[in-house]
C-alpha cells in the first residue's frame, strides 16, 4: 500500500548536514520531512568517539556523539517529522511538485511530494576495487570507517598488527584508537608526497605514538591466503612503484583511508549535474542544484574538513531553501566560476554580481606561501595572500558585495593560485 505525503520540503539524509538544513527550513515557518535509511539519527557523527568537533560551531570541544546529541535535541523540539529507517530509492523532479519515493519497513511505501528537497545524503569510502591493490582476497582487508565501526559501536577489535594505507583523517585517528586499544600499528603509507589528512591529526595521531608514516609509497601487493600475513610496500618515483627497493611488512590487517566519494547515486536518478572535480552536484550560489527546487549541502556536495563547516553550510542551504519556497527561484544572471592553476575546485559553481558570496576551493598541492587570485576576463577582482596552503585544509574566500558587484553574468570567473 502506498502513501502519500505533503510537505513544502523533504531533507534526505539524517546526518550533521541533514539536521540543521531541515532546522533551517522549519524554524522559517515551513513544514519538513527528514528523511534517512538507518535507525538512529546523527549519521556517521555516532561512530566517531574521538574529540575536536564543535570548536567553531559550538566554541568547545566534543566528541561525535556530544555534537550529534546537540543537533538532535534542535531537531526534536522542532514540529519536524522525522522517517527513520526508510530508504529513498528515487527523485522524480517535477517543476510543480517534486516526488520522492521511499521504501520502509514501518511505513510500507511512501510518496513524498514536496515544494523544495536538499540532498544530504553525505559520502562512502573508497574501497580495495577503487584503487586496485593486486593480490588474494584474505580476510583482514577493511575500509579505516567499517573498522571504526565495529571497534567503536560493535566491540569488535579488527585486528592485532595493523598497516594503514592512505594518512586520511579517518585512517589517522583510526590509528591512535587502535593504539590505545592494544593493537601495534606498523605504518601509514600514502601515496602522495604530502599527508591528507589534517595537520592537528598528524601530529595527535601519529607524531604522538611514534607511528612511522611512509609519503610517497604504495601497497602493491597483499601476502597471506586466509588472512593477511603481510604486505609488500614500495617507494613511488613520479608515481610509478620502484620493484627493486620494495620492502615487506608483516601484519594481519590492512585499513584503507583512501578517501571519500560523495553519495550522489539518487542525484544522477534525477538529472542533476555532477562536477568531476568534487563528484558532487554542481550548485549556483544558493546551493541550487541544476535541477530547479533541488538544493545540496554537506559531504554529498563536497568532502569537509570539519563536521562545523558542514553545519554552517547546511543552515546557509536551509535559508536559501525557505527563501525558494517563499518567493521562487532566484532568477537573476549569474557569471560560472572556475578553478584554474594550482586549484582543484570552486565552489560554488556559479555566482551572482552584487552578492555577498563565499567560495571555497581546495589546492592541488602543499604551498608554504601563495597568492589567491581571482579575476574575470583579465580584470582582478580579489588578491589575498595566504600561508600554509595544504590540499587537506580548505581555502574559503568571501568576497563582498562591492567586490562582486562589478561581475559580468555568464562571463567566467577564474581562480588562480599563484605560488
Amino acid at each position: 500500500m502506498k502513501t502519500e505525503k505533503h510537505y513544502d520540503a523533504v531533507v534526505i539524509g539524517a546526518g550533521a548536514a541533514g539536521m540543521a538544513a531541515a532546522c533551517a527550513v522549519c524554524e522559517r515557518g515551513l513544514q519538513v520531512a527528514l528523511v534517512d535509511r538507518e535507525e538512529h539519527l546523527g549519521g556517521i557523527l555516532l561512530q566517531c568517539i574521538h574529540n575536536g568537533f564543535g570548536l567553531h560551531h559550538f566554541k568547545e570541544e566534543l566528541t561525535g556523539p556530544e555534537y550529534a546529541g546537540r543537533c538532535i535535541e534542535r531537531v526534536l523540539s522542532l514540529p519536524i517529522d522525522i522517517y527513520l529507517e526508510t530508504t529513498v530509492v528515487d527523485i522524480a523532479p517535477e517543476v510543480e511538485s517534486r516526488t520522492v519515493h521511499a521504501y520502509s519497513g514501518r511505513h510500507g511505501v511512501l510518496e513524498f511530494h514536496a515544494r523544495a528537497i536538499v540532498l544530504a545524503m553525505g559520502c562512502r569510502e573508497r574501497n580495495r576495487g577503487n584503487i586496485g591493490i593486486p593480490g588474494l582476497r584474505p580476510s583482514g582487508i577493511l575500509t579505516a570507517g567499517l573498522a571504526q565501526r565495529l571497534l567503536n559501536i560493535d566491540g569488535y577489535m579488527p585486528g592485532k598488527k595493523v598497516v594503514i594505507v592512505g594518512s586520511g583523517d579517518i585512517g589517522l585517528i583510526m590509528a591512535r584508537r587502535l593504539t590505545w586499544t592494544g593493537a601495534r600499528v606498523r605504518c601509514v603509507v600514502e601515496i602522495l608526497p604530502c599527508p591528507s589528512g589534517l595537520t592537528r591529526n598528524i601530529v595527535q595521531c601519529l607524531q604522538d605514538f611514534s607511528i612511522p608514516l611512509h609519503l610517497s609509497h604504495a601497497v602493491t601487493r597483499i601476502r597471506g591466503t586466509d588472512r593477511v600475513e603481510a604486505v609488500e610496500i614500495s617507494p613511488l618515483h613520479n608515481g610509478v612503484p620502484r620493484a627493486r627497493k620494495a620492502f615487506t611488512v608483516e601484519c594481519d590487517t590492512l585499513l584503507l583511508s583512501v578517501g571519500l566519494i560523495p553519495e550522489n547515486e539518487l542525484s544522477r536518478r534525477a538529472g542533476i549535474a555532477i562536477s568531476p572535480d568534487t563528484n558532487g552536484a554542481e550548485v549556483d550560489h544558493r546551493l541550487q542544484t541544476s535541477v530547479e527546487g533541488i538544493f545540496a549541502c554537506g559531504n554529498v556536495l563536497h568532502v569537509h574538513d570539519l563536521v562545523d563547516y558542514v553545519s554552517e553550510e547546511a543552515e546557509t542551504c536551509g535559508g536559501n531553501v525557505a527563501a525558494y519556497i517563499h518567493h521562487g527561484r532566484d532568477t537573476r544572471a549569474t557569471a560560472p566560476v572556475e578553478a584554474g592553476a594550482n586549484l582543484k575546485y570552486v565552489l560554488p559553481n556559479r555566482c551572482a554580481p552584487g552578492e555577498t558570496t563565499r567560495l571555497l576551493m581546495r589546492a592541488l598541492a602543499a604551498h608554504d606561501r601563495a597568492k589567491l587570485v581571482i579575476q574575470q576576463q583579465g580584470a582582478e577582482v580579489v588578491r589575498r595572500a595566504l600561508k600554509h596552503v595544504r590540499p587537506a585544509e580548505m581555502i574559503s574566500c568571501s568576497l563582498s558585495e562591492r567586490e562582486t558587484a562589478a561581475l559580468r553574468p555568464d562571463v567566467p570567473v577564474q581562480c588562480t593560485l599563484e605560488t
